[in-house]
């Protein structure tokens, strides 16, 4: 069962979160569910989200490839069926493949802007007119310090997450007399599956130990750490509640001073 809040600030809300099955997606449904919201998750993995789903209170599961236009339009008319209109949407869904540029294909190009960015679109398109019928709404969207700086051998995963954020600050001020706020999220290294195999590539392609690979990962990070994915969950809650009102069109690092 879901702890609460005293006050459960989100009671009565429907949040939707994209690739909410396991890492940030899970830490932010179960902080949305302990403030009140009932939850769709949305994912491609059926069996995960269920399981995630079931460790909290009113929340359901629909599996979900974002990159498919008439799917994400099909889930979310069902996520609304089960539980009423989406008040607040958390695009999480996303996915990181490394590749040095000379490398790189189209393919790879195109699969990077799709999960990272298109998906995205697809699902602010699906739940901005109810929103604004409402009068009132949080878009949320996880994006990366890749969104806020480079690195090296992720270009198309980089221009996704840079993207994402240009469509933060548009969507933002299309919406900022609507009572919606958009905003963007840019975790740092965090301690997830993704930076897992991050650690087990840099361990095959380097000989580094795990310690040493990971040393790696978080040398960028002032305070030598990974991000915790209920950390970033926090910040998400905080986007989502009535106070941050006048907050929209951010992107807000959570990256222990990594980037200021």
């Amino acid at each position: 069962m879901t702890p609460s809040f005293a006050h459960m600030p989100l009671k009565g809300r429907h949040a939707v979160i994209t690739g909410g099955g396991k890492g940030i997606g899970a830490a932010i449904a179960a902080r949305l569910a302990a403030e009140g919201a009932c939850i769709t998750l949305m994912g491609r993995d059926a069996e995960r989200l269920a399981a995630t789903a079931r460790d909290l209170d009113n929340a359901q599961a629909v599996t979900l490839d974002v990159t498919d236009e008439a799917a994400v339009d099909r889930a979310f008319a069902g996520a609304v069926e089960g539980m009423g209109p989406v008040s607040i949407l958390v695009n999480n869904a996303g996915a990181v493949q490394s590749m040095p540029f000379r490398k790189m294909d189209s393919a790879h190009w195109r699969a990077m802007l799709q999960v990272n960015l298109t998906g995205a679109f697809y699902c602010a398109k699906a739940v901005v007119g109810s929103m604004e019928q409402a009068g009132w709404g949080r878009i949320v969207s996880i994006a990366s310090t890749a969104g806020l700086k480079g690195y090296a051998y992720v270009a198309a995963y980089c221009a996704a997450k840079h993207g994402l954020i240009g469509l933060t600050r548009a969507l933002a001020l299309e919406l900022a007399q609507k009572n919606i706020t958009v905003n963007a999220v840019c975790p740092g290294y965090t301690d997830t599956d993704i930076v897992a195999h991050s650690v087990e590539t840099l361990i095959k392609k380097t000989g580094r130990s795990p310690a040493q690979a990971l040393d790696d990962l978080t040398a960028a990070n002032p305070q030598g750490r990974l991000v915790h994915p209920e950390e970033v969950a926090a910040t998400v809650a905080w986007l989502c509640s009535l106070e941050s009102a006048a907050i929209t069109g951010q992107s807000i690092a959570v990256a222990g001073g990594e980037v200021m």
